[in-house]
């Protein structure tokens, strides 16, 4: 089966923030000490991708140059919509896809980074659960 996020994914994800329901964002070091922090800026990048502005470069962040998994938790209580969307990362701090991301970037984020010295993080997404656990899509091989 093929990764492919699904319209109502896109919709609610990249209204996430304005909806009050961010994402959070798990990561761990290399050596396994995890983090987990909102991120208000994830969004749909393509039918396989998630991204985020990373404006903080801390935390979560330094721990994916080590180790570059990740689970993003959506969480949607009023509408009862969640998911968790499991992948890999790879960092942009110039070129094009950091100009996409940075131009789809929620205005409260951006608002965040005046000097817009963040960094776009994609990532592709290898599996969606729901929080249950139970898989709604998953990459082949």
């Amino acid at each position: 089966m093929a990764i492919e996020i699904t319209s109502e994914m896109k919709e609610l994800i990249d209204n996430a923030l304005s909806d009050k329901y961010p994402c959070i964002v798990g990561t761990a070091s290399s050596d396994a000490l995890p983090n987990v922090s909102y991120k208000g800026s994830v969004m749909v990048f393509s039918d396989t991708e998630l991204a985020f502005w990373e404006r903080a470069r801390k935390g979560g962040f330094s721990q994916l140059s080590d180790n570059p998994h990740i689970v993003v938790m959506y969480r949607n209580t009023e509408l009862r919509k969640s998911w968790r969307f499991y992948g890999n990362v790879t960092i942009y701090d110039s070129g094009e896809i950091r100009d996409q991301v940075l131009e789809k970037t929620v205005q409260p984020e951006l608002d965040r980074d005046p000097d817009r010295l963040g960094v776009a993080v994609i990532i592709k997404v290898t599996k969606i659960t729901t929080l249950g656990g139970e898989t709604v899509q998953e990459a082949s091989g």
